[in-house]
């Protein structure tokens, strides 16, 4: 309750307008993407080609391993999330030394050390849903190789045993979803410079947020890997 009344008003409205950005914009990417051009939509494609030709391959080597370098990823961005982790606890801590070489900084607002451990706590947030985010990718990628390796031979396919459609769309929708939960942790990433302009001033904490998210939209729909993937 402390906490409700030294934070101005000033910083619930920053706050509150940096959780609907970032929701607005997760909607928005998720949905627009689904008929619209955009890294993950065109991505989608190529997997469901790498699925048909994988049904094609006997033995399936080469599938294995493009699905374990996927994973690598996730699994980098799950291990650097928990020393992120580390840091923001280690910094709870210190608040005082922390807040204090804030406030020496020209434009930064003088706020007392209860807010500003409040504002660690956000970024702490912000973190573990994204280590949420990256280890449940790691899990789908899991899935991915199981349901290649649940593939029927090459030859049942050639035969009409097996109908290599069904098995290709299957894989390829959990590689999408592997990849679009991915997504959801990196752009936690990205929100969280944002988060720390709150640091700051709830202004540059405004101005970060509408920066942020322009970025992202410029990175999934207009920029140079979209054009290439269309091409």
């Amino acid at each position: 309750m402390k906490i409700i009344q030294l934070l101005p008003w000033a910083d619930w409205l920053a706050l509150g307008f940096f959780v609907v950005v970032w929701s607005i914009y997760a909607l928005f990417a998720k949905h627009w993407s689904n008929g619209q051009t955009s890294i993950l939509a065109l991505t989608n494609r190529y997997r469901h080609q790498w699925m048909l030709q994988a049904t094609g391959r006997d033995p399936r080597m080469l599938d294995g391993i493009i699905t374990q370098s996927l994973s690598a990823t996730p699994s980098f961005f799950c291990s650097t999330t928990i020393l992120v982790l580390g840091g923001l606890f280690a910094l709870l801590g210190t608040t005082d030394k922390a807040a204090e070489l804030v406030r020496e900084i020209p434009f930064a607002e003088q706020t007392p050390s209860l807010v500003f451990e409040f504002k660690i706590l956000v970024l702490v947030v912000i973190f573990v849903y994204a280590f949420f985010r990256f280890s449940w990718s790691m899990r789908q990628y899991t899935f991915v190789s199981l349901l290649i390796g649940s593939m029927p031979p090459a030859k049942d396919f050639a035969q009409g045993l097996a109908d290599p459609a069904v098995f290709a769309n299957r894989a390829a929708a959990m590689t999408g979803l592997a990849a679009e939960t991915f997504n959801g942790g990196l752009r936690a990433y990205y929100f969280s410079f944002a988060a720390m302009g709150w640091l700051f001033s709830p202004l540059i904490f405004v101005f970060a947020t509408v920066l942020v998210a322009a970025v992202l939209y410029n990175l999934e729909f207009r920029s140079d890997v979209v054009h290439l993937l269309q091409e």
